[in-house]
């Protein structure tokens, strides 16, 4: 092979590599998840299904302020992450990219979330998606996170945004089932997080993050994740009642959140890290159960008045 084909190939796996951090610092399961909880607000509460070109724009939009969210925290966070085991691997702690450039990522995501927003949907789905941005930044992460041990019961409010953009991004409204998605959101986060500060308790106190196990002990996290989920699971099935969604996701409703609650008593009574660890995962796949069988009951309204 000539010098130059091999420089070539050279040059395309540094791309490549390049490309990778950059997905890496966007964080994409989170995106993803993300996204995928602003799907059902495109119909839920609407009169008609978007085109799938609207629906591509509007998530694609509510995934750039995403991703920006992600890499001003990165930016921010790059002396933090570097002190816990989950995150010093990541690019900025690693020293695999340089911190300007991941600045300046957040600020290209920002513009081009914000131009889609306001070209699919106009002035109101921009306006969430840039109140989003900065509430992550600016409340959260600088504010709130190495503040006060409610940190992720306030910042989560930052993630539970994409229902209320995707719902806006239709008609310029935000419809009551958008706005029941962002509670379900909401008051999920708390446990969910919960469950990885507890078995995550010595790094975060390393990166000096106060989290609620420093301040209440394990117990009385657990006690807390435990109401949480309690106050969660009625909401889950407003939906059913308010004549948005039928039986199908009601059924699944009920009984992933039963699930859900059963694994958030058993941290409690079994007063385990292993069982902590457990219920971080469960309440990723309980989540993302709920969110997909809402898809299936629009797609095939069986039981919806």
């Amino acid at each position: 092979m000539s010098s130059v084909g091999t420089n070539l190939q050279s040059v395309e796996r540094s791309t490549l590599d390049t490309l990778r951090l950059y997905v890496d610092v966007a964080r994409p399961k989170v995106i993803a998840l993300v996204v995928f909880t602003g799907l059902p607000a495109l119909l839920l509460g609407k009169s008609a299904w978007p085109s799938l070109s609207q629906a591509f724009w509007v998530l694609t939009g509510t995934a750039f302020a995403g991703v920006a969210s992600s890499a001003f925290n990165a930016y921010i966070e790059r002396e933090r992450d570097a002190f816990m085991a989950r995150t010093r691997n990541r690019p900025l702690p690693a020293s695999s990219v340089v911190p300007g450039t991941v600045l300046a990522y957040g600020w290209l995501m920002t513009i081009l979330s914000s131009i889609i927003l306001y070209a699919v949907g106009g002035m109101m789905p921009m306006l969430v998606g840039l109140a989003t941005i900065v509430f992550y930044v600016f409340g959260y992460t600088m504010w709130l996170k190495p503040r006060t041990v409610q940190n992720i019961v306030i910042g989560g409010a930052a993630g539970s945004t994409a229902p209320l953009i995707a719902s806006a991004a239709m008609d310029g409204h935000i419809s009551a089932g958008a706005w029941i998605l962002f509670a379900i959101v909401f008051l999920w986060t708390p446990p969910h997080f919960w469950g990885i500060a507890l078995v995550r308790q010595k790094e975060y106190a390393a990166a000096g993050l106060p989290m609620m196990p420093h301040a209440v002990g394990d117990r009385g996290t657990r006690i807390r994740s435990l109401m949480y989920t309690l106050l969660l699971l009625p909401v889950t099935v407003l939906p059913v009642f308010l004549g948005q969604l039928g039986w199908v996701y009601g059924a699944v409703a009920v009984a992933s959140g039963l699930w859900f609650l059963a694994t958030v008593v058993q941290s409690l009574l079994q007063d385990s890290y292993k069982v902590d660890w457990k219920v971080f995962k469960v309440s990723v796949m309980y989540l993302s159960i709920l969110f997909l069988f809402m898809l299936v009951d629009l797609a095939i309204p069986w039981g919806t008045t």
